[in-house]
């Protein structure tokens, strides 16, 4: 806790040598830096936190002493007229580390131009402009040396605890741990036309940068390939006997990804075999394409909390992007492990499950809410062509 100690006494202009030894006194700490004012019921707290900023008091608290209140207060911030070995200026600035964290968590948050936020924190456009440059670099290189936020493969038997998450509700689906798909990020027009013509996007005419996310069953973003006009996976690296699940536009046939991806059945594709075979297949695939849900939870959660990548990036600096994207999938992770807000988490991790009454009406509410609509559904069938034998 000594970064929070720290920026409490500049802020204060003082030093107190009280010791915050316990939780609850160092987020009362932390609230006080951030809102200037004591506050002691913490459920009342975190609501504002969350809808705000994505996070309640204790994820805002880690992430400030986890390095970037550090980075905030040991690094000059950058100017043509000032040496990166500097000594950092910190009582001249006009925030400190909590309002900083707070300025970059609205701006990914929200999708409100800059000129709002210069209103809400009382600042300058070239200070706001200056500070959420430096913000988002130190919150990045923060959250890349946080255990919670990174994004990596699976190893060993994680591979085994994720599946069998799935295997929990989806009983055919065995070797299944995660879901893949694709993400369009809106992008601003460019001026170069090469740049114009590769995210230029036909059928919707618009512009958009690709990325292609891997989610567990768990919620957790395992694998990401960002800020690119391609497409791209990490299926190579998965063992024999497990697979993660994607739609019908993922290739499936390469010798290098061959039974590493699983897709539902194409609209048109005949199956033969005899009834038995059939409806096992037709089975499997309507548990394949329940679970497959699962990558476009993962993509609303992450555009739903970071409004920022709905509103068009740039396209002069790449690295800026990059970053920025980055730094939104590591705070997805991070949200979903501390704040527990994750509607993947939340179906294959049990939380609605408890009884055995529970667990009757939620293998049952599907039919529940759409039996009627089935019943009177006649396109379905020529969807897919059986040829019984």
């Amino acid at each position: 806790m000594d970064d929070i100690l720290f920026q409490y006494q500049v802020l204060q202009n003082e030093i107190e040598m009280e010791v915050i030894d316990d939780k609850e006194s160092a987020l009362i700490v932390a609230a006080t830096v951030l809102v200037g004012t004591e506050l002691t019921q913490q459920e009342r707290i975190n609501s504002p936190f969350i809808t705000t900023m994505g996070f309640d008091v204790e994820t805002f608290t880690f992430i400030l002493t986890s390095g970037f209140a550090k980075h905030w207060y040991h690094t000059p911030i950058p100017r043509d007229d000032i040496s990166q070995y500097a000594n950092p200026c910190v009582e001249c600035r006009s925030l400190d580390a909590g309002g900083a964290l707070g300025l970059v968590s609205h701006y990914l948050s929200s999708t409100m131009h800059q000129i709002s936020l210069q209103q809400v924190f009382a600042l300058i456009p070239t200070t706001v402009s200056r500070y959420l440059s430096f913000g988002l670099h130190i919150l990045l290189l923060t959250l890349r040396n946080m255990a919670d936020a990174k994004i990596h493969w699976l190893q060993g038997d994680e591979f085994e605890e994720c599946s069998a998450l799935v295997v929990a509700c989806h009983a055919r689906l065995q070797g299944a741990f995660g879901s893949i798909d694709g993400l369009k990020i809106p992008v601003q027009t460019s001026n170069d036309i090469d740049i114009e013509n590769a995210m230029f996007n036909g059928w919707l005419s618009e512009h958009f940068i690709s990325s292609v996310l891997t989610f567990s069953s768990q919620g957790i973003v395992i694998a990401a390939r960002t800020n690119t006009p391609g497409s791209w996976h990490d299926s190579h690296h998965t063992p024999a006997g497990y697979y993660i699940v994607a739609d019908t536009a993922f290739p499936r046939g390469s010798n290098n990804i061959d039974g590493c991806i699983c897709a539902p059945l194409k609209q048109g594709q005949t199956l033969r075999g005899t009834a038995a075979d059939i409806e096992e297949c037709m089975a499997f695939n309507h548990e394949l394409f329940s679970y497959r849900q699962t990558a476009e939870w993962g993509m609303r959660g992450l555009q739903g909390a970071f409004g920022h990548l709905r509103v068009p990036l740039g396209t002069s600096d790449k690295e800026v992007r990059g970053d920025l994207i980055e730094t939104c999938v590591h705070l997805h992770n991070l949200r979903a492990k501390r704040v527990g807000i994750n509607q993947i988490c939340t179906v294959y991790m049990n939380h609605w499950q408890a009884t055995d009454e529970d667990i009757e009406i939620w293998h049952d509410f599907e039919n529940m809410l759409f039996l009627e609509q089935r019943q009177k559904d006649w396109v379905t069938r020529f969807h897919v062509i059986l040829e019984y034998q």
